[in-house]
């Protein structure tokens, strides 16, 4: 701030009737319910996406996909698909997928643990997510470890945080929770200390219909309004090529059958499980989130469903993933068309495969966000946090990374041109030419509130900036997680249903818990 507008503040200015004006307003932000500003961009023509779209209804039609979960396979015949029961495959005709898609649902509300957290997944809507679903955690005082209880509980601190992570991810694999307890621990530590939508795993029914209780439970409701709107949402990943296992189709369908949401999204790497041609490999995730939208409709038409897909290449010297790519975010692009062309909310991802949070990091997350954005992604997965193409989460990244959404978001309110705004009589008409606009009316009624201010960067100059210990970006952002997690800021919450869950907790480890099936 400069000295015009440090003076200017602490003696306050006079109005007309001669007493002081108060200071600037504060800034207040609302980075929840986005919508997506910027137009949509094409990879491909209207022709080549209808052609993609037809290809892929061939495919469940002439080559099928591998259903191995029994219930899965009596669905999908009993709603006229042709089952080969000694092969597992199931073969979907088109009319069953344009029935589907049909009564999919163009609009979900997503039912947080307060009102104001409440989300809606539609076309144009826009909603971020930090990485999801590594098995390793790292920041730069504790180093990489194995995912602990410890570094959840944390991940879910540092989400509810930050406004612009509208839903709770998977987070980090807390790996030293026993499996058949696990449901119950990132269950607790999501209800308990946010109110943003939350996640379930799918590892199979008696897990999935603990959540349900627990959620249900937790947030007062009966089963009636619990099944009337989703209150919290899986992700489905299909076993690309064209293979649904058992854990993701009954996922699925216990899902569908309890009106809670899916994000169905075929993880296709270009070259591996896909075809190596961004056409191809999109093809290959539209018909396998196709068969997906069609179990989930047959099993109860209506039920809310997000069409997803992850799609990017190999490096083909050694087979590891890469990540904002320029095929990555061609993939992007393409998933869009195909998302718009079955007006569906959809779900992509950005990510990076860089072993730190560097310069490659920085530019793979941004590449990937970027495509994402221009596609017209309703859920952005993986937004922050990520490396190693997923198998660690990074504290420092997820503060970097959030730093860049919260600017993202600060574009999707848009700017107005209001004669206040244009500033003819408080600002223009105040200055002399070679005069400065730090003392003009407009700038002290708004130097609090008119900019964004950054979380990690800084503006300082290099004089500055090397008196405050010339700290570089990941150090200032070790900074930030530690005064997050220090404040530990928690939602209001209802302490009788915080015992309540507890004693369900209790009562479900002491009868074994509920073993996932594989």
């Amino acid at each position: 701030m400069t000295e015009a507008i440090q003076g200017r503040s602490r003696s306050g200015r006079r109005g007309r009737g001669g007493k002081p004006e108060a200071a600037a307003p504060l800034r207040e932000v609302n980075y929840r319910q986005l919508k997506n500003p910027f137009p949509t961009m094409d990879v491909f023509s209207a022709d080549e996406i209808a052609n993609m779209h037809e290809t892929a209804l061939r495919t469940l039609e002439e080559l099928g996909i591998k259903v191995l979960l029994p219930e899965a396979r009596k669905i999908y015949a009993k709603g006229g698909a042709r089952v080969d029961e000694s092969t597992e495959m199931v073969y979907i005709g088109r009319d069953m997928v344009e029935a589907a898609v049909a009564s999919a649902p163009k609009s979900i509300k997503g039912m947080a643990g307060a009102r104001h957290r409440d989300i809606t997944l539609e076309l144009g809507s826009l909603v971020f997510q930090p990485g999801a679903g590594a098995p390793n955690a790292t920041d730069l005082e504790r180093g990489r470890r194995p995912g602990s209880a410890r570094d959840y509980k944390e991940y879910i601190q540092l989400t509810h945080h930050f406004d612009v992570f509208q839903m709770i991810s998977p987070q980090v694999e807390p790996q030293d929770v026993p499996i058949h307890e696990r449901h119950y621990f990132t269950s607790d530590m999501q209800l308990t200390l946010s109110d943003k939508f939350p996640f379930t795993f799918s590892r199979g029914t008696p897990q999935v219909m603990d959540c349900f209780e627990m959620i249900r439970d937790f947030r007062g409701i009966s089963d009636d309004e619990f099944q009337a709107n989703p209150w919290n949402y899986t992700i489905i990943n299909t076993n690309s090529p064209r293979t649904l296992d058992i854990p993701m189709a009954q996922g699925l369908i216990d899902f569908a059958k309890f009106g809670q949401m899916s994000i169905v999204t075929p993880f296709t790497l270009m070259g591996a499980m896909a075809p190596i041609t961004v056409a191809g490999s999109i093809t290959l995730s539209h018909a396998e989130a196709l068969a997906a939208i069609t179990l989930v409709q047959l099993t109860r038409p209506g039920a809310p469903i997000c069409y997803g897909t992850f799609t990017s290449n190999v490096d083909m010297k050694s087979g590891a993933p890469a990540f904002g790519t320029p095929s990555h975010f061609q993939a992007s692009l393409a998933a869009g068309q195909l998302a718009r062309h079955l007006g569906l909310p959809w779900r992509s991802a950005a990510g990076s495969a860089s072993n730190v949070n560097d310069v490659q990091a920085a530019n793979e997350n941004q590449m990937g966000l970027w495509g994402c954005l221009m596609a017209g992604a309703t859920v952005v997965i993986h937004a922050a946090g990520w490396l190693e193409g997923g198998l660690t989460v990074s504290y420092e990244k997820l503060v970097t990374d959030a730093e860049v959404l919260n600017m993202v978001a600060e574009l999707c309110a848009g700017k107005t041109a209001t004669a206040d705004e244009i500033g003819f009589h408080n600002a223009l008409s105040e200055v002399d030419p070679s005069g400065h606009f730090f003392a003009s009316s407009q700038t002290m009624e708004r130097y609090n509130s008119e900019f964004y201010e950054p979380v990690v960067h800084d503006y300082a100059n290099f004089g500055t900036w090397t008196e405050r210990g010339a700290q570089d970006t990941n150090t200032r952002a070790t900074a930030v997680w530690k005064s997050i997690l220090a404040a530990d800021k928690r939602p209001e919450v209802d302490e009788t249903r915080v015992e309540a869950l507890r004693n369900f907790i209790e009562k479900r480890k002491s009868e074994g818990g509920a073993p996932p099936e594989s």
